[in-house]
């Protein structure tokens, strides 16, 4: 006899993340299909999907459209204090990161960019926007909006590459002081079709206010990452 959908959620979620718990489900196995999962549980996919819902916002699980449901691999450390760029922070915990470039281009900026960098109204920037995974699995997706007077001749260069690096190597610039804000989001269109979920899914908005050695106000970053790939942290004092 079925369970009432209320207790047979519980049920569903205590089973799955007493699997996970104990390595059974390991990270990045793929789930049986939703068909067979309320099989196994004897309950309707409705309450099922509940229960795939519940354990996603946890960040046990996730989800990649048209793929179906994975185990979670381990959260990203992100310490905000520490100077690191996403290569060498992934590579120092041991996992594998990769940076694909989805387009770069100059551009009038955004109002929102506009007042980020104090820039006056109709002032172009040049944007560009990349898909950033760990292990393969794309987890940020990022528009980055940089002052062209400040980088001339940035388009020509391999914007895969760490920009902290580009920015060193070929500008004699470092990164001075960073003002963050971080927001949850819904993630919107380019971000979610980037990241392989559907349109509205929760993310975690990190905007960043980048200042070089001397001060200057130089670029800005929009990070919009998967809500269940990173452990933010920051010491103080």
């Amino acid at each position: 006899m079925r369970e009432a959908a209320p207790r047979a959620v519980t049920l569903i979620c205590q089973a799955l993340q007493e699997q996970i718990e104990h390595g059974l489900l390991s990270s990045g196995c793929k789930l049986p299909a939703e068909r067979k999962l309320s099989e196994v549980f004897d309950t309707t996919r409705i309450t099922l999907r509940e229960a795939l819902l519940q354990l996603e916002a946890q960040g046990l699980i996730y989800r990649e459209e048209r793929r179906g449901w994975f185990i979670a691999p381990a959260r990203l450390d992100y310490d905000l204090m520490k100077r690191s760029h996403f290569h060498a922070m992934v590579r120092d915990q041991g996992r594998e990161p990769s940076t694909r470039l989805l387009s770069a281009r100059q551009q009038p900026a955004p109002a929102a960019v506009c007042e980020g960098l104090q820039l006056p109204p109709l002032s172009s920037v040049v944007q560009l926007r990349r898909l950033r995974c760990i292990d393969q699995r794309p987890v940020l997706y990022v528009e980055h909006y940089l002052k062209p007077a400040v980088f001339p001749g940035i388009l020509e260069h391999d914007l895969s590459q760490p920009l902290t690096e580009l920015y060193l190597n070929q500008y004699g610039l470092r990164y001075g002081r960073v003002c963050f804000e971080m927001t949850p989001t819904a993630l919107h269109v380019e971000a979610a079709a980037a990241l392989k979920v559907s349109v509205g899914s929760p993310g975690l908005l990190i905007t960043r206010v980048n200042f070089d050695q001397d001060g200057r106000l130089i670029d800005c970053d929009l990070e919009y990452w998967r809500h269940d790939a990173i452990r933010l942290s920051a010491q103080v004092g």
